[in-house]
Protein backbone atom coordinates (compact mmCIF):
# COMPACT_ATOMS: atom_id res chain seq x y z
CA UNK A 1 0.00 0.00 0.00
CA UNK A 2 2.06 2.90 -1.29
CA UNK A 3 -0.48 5.55 -0.34
CA UNK A 4 -1.09 5.78 3.41
CA UNK A 5 -2.16 9.43 3.40
CA UNK A 6 -5.90 9.71 3.96
CA UNK A 7 -6.34 6.08 5.00
CA UNK A 8 -8.06 5.04 8.21
CA UNK A 9 -6.01 2.83 10.54
CA UNK A 10 -6.86 1.04 13.77
CA UNK A 11 -4.09 0.07 16.20
CA UNK A 12 -4.60 -2.11 19.27
CA UNK A 13 -2.50 -1.77 22.41
CA UNK A 14 -1.88 1.84 21.41
CA UNK A 15 -1.79 3.61 24.79
CA UNK A 16 1.99 3.16 24.92
CA UNK A 17 5.01 1.25 23.67
CA UNK A 18 5.07 -0.23 20.18
CA UNK A 19 1.38 0.41 19.55
CA UNK A 20 1.73 4.10 20.27
CA UNK A 21 4.94 4.27 18.21
CA UNK A 22 3.13 2.71 15.23
CA UNK A 23 0.14 5.02 15.65
CA UNK A 24 2.42 8.07 15.68
CA UNK A 25 4.26 6.88 12.56
CA UNK A 26 0.98 6.33 10.72
CA UNK A 27 -0.15 9.82 11.69
CA UNK A 28 3.10 11.26 10.35
CA UNK A 29 2.41 9.40 7.11
CA UNK A 30 -0.97 11.12 6.84
CA UNK A 31 -3.34 8.44 8.12
CA UNK A 32 -6.23 8.96 10.50
CA UNK A 33 -5.77 6.57 13.40
CA UNK A 34 -8.11 4.98 15.93
CA UNK A 35 -6.04 4.11 19.00
CA UNK A 36 -7.45 1.28 21.08
CA UNK A 37 -6.41 -0.15 24.44
CA UNK A 38 -7.85 -1.30 27.75
CA UNK A 39 -6.15 1.58 29.61
CA UNK A 40 -8.87 4.22 29.29
CA UNK A 41 -7.08 7.12 30.96
CA UNK A 42 -3.76 6.79 29.13
CA UNK A 43 -5.53 6.09 25.86
CA UNK A 44 -7.55 9.31 26.09
CA UNK A 45 -4.49 11.29 27.10
CA UNK A 46 -2.47 10.08 24.13
CA UNK A 47 -5.29 10.60 21.63
CA UNK A 48 -5.77 14.17 22.82
CA UNK A 49 -2.03 14.79 22.60
CA UNK A 50 -1.89 13.50 19.03
CA UNK A 51 -4.56 15.85 17.76
CA UNK A 52 -7.66 15.72 15.55
CA UNK A 53 -6.41 12.92 13.28
CA UNK A 54 -6.38 10.53 16.26
CA UNK A 55 -9.33 9.07 18.12
CA UNK A 56 -9.57 6.77 21.14
CA UNK A 57 -11.71 3.68 21.62
CA UNK A 58 -11.45 1.41 24.66
CA UNK A 59 -11.13 -2.18 23.42
CA UNK A 60 -10.42 -5.51 25.06
CA UNK A 61 -9.24 -7.58 22.08
CA UNK A 62 -10.68 -10.76 23.61
CA UNK A 63 -14.23 -9.34 23.26
CA UNK A 64 -15.56 -9.97 19.75
CA UNK A 65 -18.66 -7.85 20.34
CA UNK A 66 -16.41 -4.94 21.34
CA UNK A 67 -14.55 -5.36 18.04
CA UNK A 68 -17.81 -4.83 16.16
CA UNK A 69 -18.37 -1.66 18.17
CA UNK A 70 -14.82 -0.50 17.36
CA UNK A 71 -15.48 -1.03 13.67
CA UNK A 72 -18.72 0.96 13.83
CA UNK A 73 -16.93 3.76 15.68
CA UNK A 74 -14.04 3.89 13.19
CA UNK A 75 -16.31 3.88 10.16
CA UNK A 76 -18.54 6.64 11.54
CA UNK A 77 -15.50 8.73 12.50
CA UNK A 78 -13.37 8.34 9.40
CA UNK A 79 -14.56 5.62 7.03
CA UNK A 80 -13.59 2.00 6.34
CA UNK A 81 -10.47 0.75 8.08
CA UNK A 82 -7.74 0.11 5.49
CA UNK A 83 -4.88 -0.55 7.94
CA UNK A 84 -5.24 -2.86 10.94
CA UNK A 85 -2.41 -3.28 13.43
CA UNK A 86 -3.00 -6.19 15.83
CA UNK A 87 -0.48 -5.18 18.47
CA UNK A 88 -2.10 -5.72 21.88
CA UNK A 89 -0.41 -8.23 24.13
CA UNK A 90 1.02 -8.95 27.55
CA UNK A 91 4.46 -10.03 28.71
CA UNK A 92 5.60 -13.58 29.38
CA UNK A 93 5.06 -15.66 32.46
CA UNK A 94 8.64 -16.88 32.91
CA UNK A 95 7.75 -20.08 34.74
CA UNK A 96 8.83 -23.30 33.02
CA UNK A 97 5.96 -24.87 31.11
CA UNK A 98 5.80 -27.76 33.59
CA UNK A 99 5.12 -25.29 36.41
CA UNK A 100 3.00 -22.69 34.62
CA UNK A 101 -0.55 -22.10 35.77
CA UNK A 102 -3.05 -23.10 33.05
CA UNK A 103 -4.90 -19.80 33.43
CA UNK A 104 -1.67 -17.89 32.75
CA UNK A 105 -1.04 -19.89 29.57
CA UNK A 106 -4.63 -19.44 28.43
CA UNK A 107 -4.68 -15.69 29.09
CA UNK A 108 -1.63 -14.98 26.97
CA UNK A 109 -2.97 -16.97 24.02
CA UNK A 110 -6.44 -15.44 24.30
CA UNK A 111 -5.04 -11.91 24.14
CA UNK A 112 -2.34 -12.46 21.54
CA UNK A 113 -3.70 -15.15 19.21
CA UNK A 114 -7.47 -14.97 19.70
CA UNK A 115 -7.28 -11.18 19.91
CA UNK A 116 -5.49 -10.97 16.58
CA UNK A 117 -7.97 -13.36 14.98
CA UNK A 118 -10.83 -11.21 16.28
CA UNK A 119 -9.33 -8.21 14.49
CA UNK A 120 -8.96 -10.16 11.27
CA UNK A 121 -12.51 -11.51 11.60
CA UNK A 122 -13.78 -7.96 11.98
CA UNK A 123 -11.89 -6.22 9.17
CA UNK A 124 -10.24 -8.61 6.68
CA UNK A 125 -13.31 -9.49 4.62
CA UNK A 126 -14.07 -5.82 4.06
CA UNK A 127 -10.52 -5.18 2.89
CA UNK A 128 -10.74 -8.18 0.56
CA UNK A 129 -14.04 -6.97 -0.89
CA UNK A 130 -12.61 -3.48 -1.51
CA UNK A 131 -9.37 -4.89 -2.94
CA UNK A 132 -7.35 -2.68 -0.63
CA UNK A 133 -5.79 -2.89 2.81
CA UNK A 134 -2.92 -4.01 4.99
CA UNK A 135 -2.82 -5.97 8.25
CA UNK A 136 0.15 -5.96 10.62
CA UNK A 137 0.37 -8.54 13.41
CA UNK A 138 2.88 -7.91 16.19
CA UNK A 139 4.77 -11.09 17.07
CA UNK A 140 8.29 -11.09 18.53
CA UNK A 141 11.76 -12.50 18.05
CA UNK A 142 10.29 -15.15 20.38
CA UNK A 143 8.13 -16.10 17.40
CA UNK A 144 11.21 -17.09 15.42
CA UNK A 145 13.53 -18.54 18.08
CA UNK A 146 12.79 -20.65 21.16
CA UNK A 147 13.93 -19.52 24.59
CA UNK A 148 13.52 -21.50 27.85
CA UNK A 149 10.93 -20.15 30.31
CA UNK A 150 9.12 -18.20 27.61
CA UNK A 151 6.84 -21.14 26.80
CA UNK A 152 3.38 -19.56 26.53
CA UNK A 153 4.83 -16.39 25.01
CA UNK A 154 6.80 -18.37 22.42
CA UNK A 155 3.76 -20.52 21.63
CA UNK A 156 1.63 -17.45 20.95
CA UNK A 157 4.32 -15.67 18.96
CA UNK A 158 5.22 -18.67 16.79
CA UNK A 159 1.50 -19.13 16.20
CA UNK A 160 1.14 -15.52 15.13
CA UNK A 161 3.92 -15.89 12.55
CA UNK A 162 2.17 -18.88 10.97
CA UNK A 163 -1.18 -17.10 11.23
CA UNK A 164 0.27 -14.14 9.34
CA UNK A 165 1.87 -16.29 6.65
CA UNK A 166 -1.43 -18.07 5.96
CA UNK A 167 -3.39 -14.82 6.03
CA UNK A 168 -0.99 -13.24 3.55
CA UNK A 169 -1.34 -16.16 1.15
CA UNK A 170 -5.13 -15.92 1.36
CA UNK A 171 -5.42 -12.15 0.94
CA UNK A 172 -2.60 -11.37 -1.53
CA UNK A 173 -4.69 -12.31 -4.61
CA UNK A 174 -7.19 -9.63 -3.57
CA UNK A 175 -4.65 -6.81 -3.16
CA UNK A 176 -4.49 -6.93 0.64
CA UNK A 177 -1.07 -7.06 2.30
CA UNK A 178 -0.06 -8.76 5.54
CA UNK A 179 3.06 -8.21 7.62
CA UNK A 180 4.30 -9.74 10.86
CA UNK A 181 6.38 -7.56 13.16
CA UNK A 182 9.09 -9.46 15.05
CA UNK A 183 10.70 -6.96 17.42
CA UNK A 184 13.60 -7.49 19.74
CA UNK A 185 14.11 -5.18 22.71
CA UNK A 186 11.83 -2.12 22.57
CA UNK A 187 11.16 0.42 25.32
CA UNK A 188 7.55 -0.07 26.39
CA UNK A 189 4.98 -0.28 29.19
CA UNK A 190 4.63 -4.04 28.66
CA UNK A 191 5.33 -5.23 32.18
CA UNK A 192 3.18 -2.49 33.73
CA UNK A 193 0.34 -3.44 31.38
CA UNK A 194 0.85 -7.12 32.09
CA UNK A 195 0.54 -6.58 35.83
CA UNK A 196 -2.63 -4.54 35.35
CA UNK A 197 -4.26 -7.29 33.25
CA UNK A 198 -2.78 -10.52 34.63
CA UNK A 199 -1.84 -9.48 38.15
CA UNK A 200 1.59 -10.03 39.74
CA UNK A 201 3.53 -12.88 38.22
CA UNK A 202 4.36 -15.80 40.55
CA UNK A 203 7.80 -15.62 42.14
CA UNK A 204 10.17 -18.50 42.73
CA UNK A 205 13.56 -19.93 41.84
CA UNK A 206 12.58 -20.27 38.19
CA UNK A 207 10.89 -16.89 37.74
CA UNK A 208 13.87 -14.73 36.83
CA UNK A 209 13.43 -13.00 33.46
CA UNK A 210 15.24 -14.61 30.56
CA UNK A 211 17.37 -12.39 28.34
CA UNK A 212 18.32 -13.05 24.74
CA UNK A 213 21.24 -12.01 22.58
CA UNK A 214 22.87 -8.70 23.42
CA UNK A 215 20.95 -6.06 21.51
CA UNK A 216 20.16 -2.39 21.86
CA UNK A 217 16.78 -1.24 23.13
CA UNK A 218 14.90 0.63 20.42
CA UNK A 219 12.49 3.49 20.94
CA UNK A 220 8.93 2.73 19.77
CA UNK A 221 9.09 5.48 17.17
CA UNK A 222 11.87 3.65 15.33
CA UNK A 223 9.71 0.53 15.21
CA UNK A 224 6.76 2.59 14.01
CA UNK A 225 8.78 3.89 11.08
CA UNK A 226 9.81 0.32 10.18
CA UNK A 227 6.14 -0.70 10.16
CA UNK A 228 5.12 2.18 7.89
CA UNK A 229 7.97 1.31 5.52
CA UNK A 230 6.87 -2.34 5.46
CA UNK A 231 3.25 -1.40 4.73
CA UNK A 232 4.34 0.73 1.80
CA UNK A 233 6.67 -1.96 0.43
CA UNK A 234 4.38 -4.89 1.34
CA UNK A 235 7.06 -6.76 3.30
CA UNK A 236 5.95 -9.92 5.06
CA UNK A 237 8.52 -9.96 7.86
CA UNK A 238 9.48 -6.88 9.87
CA UNK A 239 12.49 -7.63 12.10
CA UNK A 240 13.91 -4.81 14.20
CA UNK A 241 17.35 -6.11 15.23
CA UNK A 242 19.93 -7.52 12.84
CA UNK A 243 21.78 -8.97 15.85
CA UNK A 244 19.42 -11.97 15.79
CA UNK A 245 20.30 -13.03 12.22
CA UNK A 246 22.72 -15.72 13.41
CA UNK A 247 20.10 -17.32 15.64
CA UNK A 248 17.66 -17.46 12.73
CA UNK A 249 20.36 -18.96 10.49
CA UNK A 250 21.11 -21.63 13.10
CA UNK A 251 17.46 -22.64 13.43
CA UNK A 252 17.09 -22.78 9.64
CA UNK A 253 20.26 -24.91 9.42
CA UNK A 254 18.92 -27.44 11.92
CA UNK A 255 15.64 -27.70 10.02
CA UNK A 256 17.42 -28.13 6.69
CA UNK A 257 19.67 -30.84 8.16
CA UNK A 258 16.63 -32.72 9.47
CA UNK A 259 15.11 -32.76 5.99
CA UNK A 260 18.35 -33.78 4.30
CA UNK A 261 18.58 -36.90 6.45
CA UNK A 262 14.94 -37.81 5.73
CA UNK A 263 14.24 -39.96 2.63
CA UNK A 264 11.96 -38.58 -0.06
CA UNK A 265 8.68 -40.53 -0.11
CA UNK A 266 7.29 -39.41 -3.45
Amino acid sequence: MEKIEGRTALVTGAAGGIGLGVAEALLRAGARVVLTDVDHDELERQAQRLGPSAAAFVLDVRDLAAWAQARAFAESWSGPVDILVNNAGIGPDVQPLADMRPESFDLLLRIKLNGSFNGVHTFAAGMRDRGLGHIVNTSSMAGLTATPRLGAYTTAMFGLVGFSEVLRAELAPFGVGVSVLCPGRVASRLMETTTAIAGPRPQGPNSAPVTSASASTLEPGVVGDLVVEAIRADHLYIPTHGEYAEAIDERSRRLAEAFRRTPRRG
